[in-house]
């Protein structure tokens, strides 16, 4: 199955039709024609059946044929994720995040951060993109920068992480310490890793520190791991 992502469908409409962009690669590409069947999703959860009634190459239009809203799962995964100072590297992190099934993303600017401007437009266009390859119908939430000592006085539901590299502070493994059905909340540092303040101000606010194994991980293979973590344990009830 192909999917296409529409963020205007509505539970209840009857058609939808497509930005330019789209219909070129619907009719041209894609070589769709009237009669041709598409799935679509809005990112809210619902899946869209259509049929193609108007293969136009700059307004295709189709009829929708059937609705189902897919349930979301039993917990959410939040990463907090300083920006990397190469952006290709976040936005992989983005990607393959969305294909696991993250629910929510913040980039996070920490004292050590050599990257504290990023374009959250192309970050979504990166997200919609996975979104469709994974057949996932929930659009991740993604939130604008915010200073990591903001956000660590911010309340949040569930469990609250803070993956750092200090060695001569206790961690338990993620893997050890993630609840099953819980919202989670972790935090993973830039290059350099937090500052010794962020760790003592994230501990002093609720957050626990943890370790994601042996291994010094780079801030997006990290955040992969920590996503990925969450989600197997999940999996495995």
């Amino acid at each position: 199955m192909q999917l296409f992502f529409h963020s205007e469908i509505r539970e209840g409409d009857r058609e939808v039709v497509f930005s330019r962009d789209e219909s070129r690669h619907i009719v041209k590409v894609l070589r769709k024609m009237e009669g041709d069947k598409l799935h679509l999703t809005n990112g809210k959860g619902w899946l869209f059946e259509t049929e193609i009634i108007a293969a136009d190459v700059n307004k295709c239009t189709a009829r929708i044929i059937h609705a189902e809203k897919e349930p979301a799962p039993p917990y959410r995964v939040h990463l907090a994720v300083a920006p990397t100072k190469m952006n290709d590297r976040y936005e992989w992190f983005l990607e393959k995040a969305t294909e696991i099934g993250i629910q929510e993303i913040t980039p996070v600017i920490c004292d050590n951060s050599e990257r504290k401007i990023v374009k959250i437009n192309r970050f979504e266009r990166v997200i919609q993109s996975a979104l469709k390859q994974s057949l996932h119908t929930h659009f991740p939430i993604l939130n604008e920068p915010v200073a990591l000592n903001d956000f660590l006085k911010a309340e949040f539901e569930g469990q609250k992480f803070i993956a750092h590299c200090e060695e001569d502070q206790p961690r338990m493994l993620l893997s050890k310490s993630v609840h099953i059905n819980s919202d989670v909340t972790i935090l993973i540092g830039p290059e350099g890793d937090f500052s010794p303040q962020e760790i003592k101000t994230a501990l002093e606010n609720g957050w626990k520190p943890v370790s994601l194994g042996n291994s010094r991980l780079r801030t997006e293979t990290a955040a992969i791991v920590a996503c990925h973590t969450v989600a197997l344990i999940n999996e495995e009830e």
